[in-house]
């Protein structure tokens, strides 16, 4: 988190106390975006949730803005993570590959449900490029854990069919997160892997089409 850390302004903690501050700082952040939202988070209030003074946290961080980048970028990092490791051995084939992305995918989601929203809804151009940071690692993961099993994609330019399908994911997942709370589906992230899943694969092992326009024309 140090590079990161960095960029967003705050020194990052060398020594093990120090971090384990951090950890407790952010955690109780979370708790308030959480249970309070967006509207109520405060300085005050997560000094108050993680049984801390206010200027204990002014000491590193510069304000509400700079704590609230700090918890997005952890867990855009979370993110980031467990796609890389669900990635690393996944089962055999295509169907593999596409199943461990999405389920890394939600079991992040799932950890974090109530914050995303919080965090899309308070963002600033700044979180936004972070967030984009972050979307870019996820995908270029997939296309290279794809890349030994290209022959199974039965589009005409595969190529383009797993950047489609893996934007696809992302967009769904992401979209899902933002508007879970005032349009839910009543499925829980599980079931939006293995369904999302399936819908990808359907794209991928589908051939093309007679008569179909292909990409430019």
């Amino acid at each position: 988190m140090r590079e990161r850390s960095d960029a967003l302004g705050f020194r990052p903690p060398q020594q093990a106390r120090s971090r384990e501050s951090l950890h407790k700082v952010l955690a109780a952040a979370e708790h308030v975006l959480a249970h309070r939202g967006i509207e109520e988070f405060t300085v005050a209030a997560v000094a108050e949730q993680a049984g801390m003074s206010v200027g204990a946290i002014y000491r590193r961080f510069s304000g509400k803005d700079q704590l609230l980048h700090a918890v997005k970028d952890q867990l855009l990092g979370l993110l980031e993570t467990g796609v890389h490791e669900a990635l690393r051995a996944p089962a055999p084939g295509l169907s593999g590959i596409v199943g461990a992305f999405t389920r890394a995918l939600a079991r992040t989601f799932t950890r974090h449900n109530r914050i995303f929203p919080e965090l899309l809804d308070g963002q600033r151009a700044e979180g936004r490029d972070r967030g984009l940071q972050a979307l870019a690692a996820i995908q270029h993961a997939f296309v290279e854990a794809v890349q030994p099993c290209l022959g199974e994609v039965r589009r005409p330019d595969r190529a383009l069919a797993v950047r489609m399908a893996c934007r696809t994911i992302i967009g769904s997942c992401v979209h899902r997160a933002a508007t879970c709370r005032y349009w839910p589906d009543d499925a829980d992230w599980s079931t939006w892997a293995a369904e999302t899943t399936e819908l990808a694969l359907a794209y991928l092992l589908a051939p093309e089409r007679p008569g179909r326009p292909h990409a430019g024309t």
